[in-house]
């Protein structure tokens, strides 16, 4: 992609994205996710209705009359996002990929985070990390974001999720709302989640598409590993491979949402031909 293209096609999804969050996301993130407590602002004269509780009494003392406290809401958070750029992000059957997708969500969330003035940090990971982005604010940052997810080339095509949190637990010594985009087809990471969750608020978008879970009765196929470059020749007429196959991808996600709900975290299942503006406002809502 060259840079004329790569800069057209980051606007092109700020357009999208920004009119998302600023319509519809910016108040629901604000609501579903708390700042860290209330800070002290300033002291001013009391007012009928003023909680006793907040009086000021060296001042009032000073001055003779009664001074209250104001707290405000102390709200700057951290968002990271953890996106999977393994092979199979480049699975897609209709209409888009699966990486075209995490951009999209991943650039309406940065944008909602960017509303409330928090910082964004961005990790991108493989069975290594790839790429991290340390937190900042503003959009020019966001926009950085948006053009490392468009065009970033992995050097690795399998993946490590456990990897991918106990470097999130290394770099971000303070909680951070986290979400991490991935299709979740991985193993042995539940323990290193569970350790994670307990510190920061995670969240994972499972991106998937409806022709992953099944193999069509197609007759003798040649089809390639993503992950693992392997080329395979797949007897699709075979009802025992077919089944075999769902076997292994319905484990996979079960073990996905064993994990995510036992270790506290949120999910939301995004398949690419629906609306990832539905499935993050219904889970705003439902958080808030």
């Amino acid at each position: 992609m060259d840079t004329k293209e790569l800069l057209k096609k980051v606007r092109k999804i700020e357009i999208k994205t920004r009119r998302l969050s600023d319509h519809i996301f910016g108040g629901e993130y604000h609501s579903t996710f708390k700042g860290r407590g209330m800070t002290f602002s300033e002291v001013r004269q009391y007012q009928f209705g003023d909680d006793v509780r907040n009086i000021d009494w060296n001042v009032t003392a000073r001055t003779n009359e009664p001074h209250v406290k104001v707290f405000e809401e102390e709200r700057e958070l951290t968002m990271m996002l953890m996106a999977d750029v393994s092979g199979s992000k480049l699975f897609g059957t209709q209409n888009q990929f699966k990486d075209e997708i995490v951009t999209e969500i991943a650039a309406t969330l940065a944008f909602s985070a960017t509303q409330n003035n928090d910082k964004i940090g961005l990790i991108l990971f493989s069975d290594e990390i790839e790429l991290f982005i340390p937190p900042k604010k503003g959009r020019s940052h966001v926009l950085r974001i948006i053009r490392e997810l468009l065009e970033f080339k992995p050097k690795s095509k399998k993946t490590n999720i456990s990897e991918a949190l106990k470097f999130l637990s290394n770099v971000m010594k303070k909680k951070a709302i986290v979400f991490m985009l991935s299709d979740f087809v991985a193993d042995d990471y539940k323990q290193t989640l569970k350790i994670t969750a307990g510190k920061h608020d995670i969240t994972g978008i499972r991106i998937f598409d409806k022709h992953e879970a099944e193999i069509p009765n197609i007759g003798m196929v040649q089809m390639q590993d993503e992950e693992t470059g392997e080329l395979l020749l797949v007897n699709t007429a075979s009802k025992k491979v077919r089944n075999d196959y769902g076997k292994f991808y319905n484990e996979k996600v079960d073990y996905y949402k064993d994990a995510f709900t036992k270790s506290g975290a949120g999910t939301i299942d995004c398949r690419v031909d629906e609306s990832y503006v539905k499935k993050l406002l219904g889970y705003f809502k439902r958080r808030g």
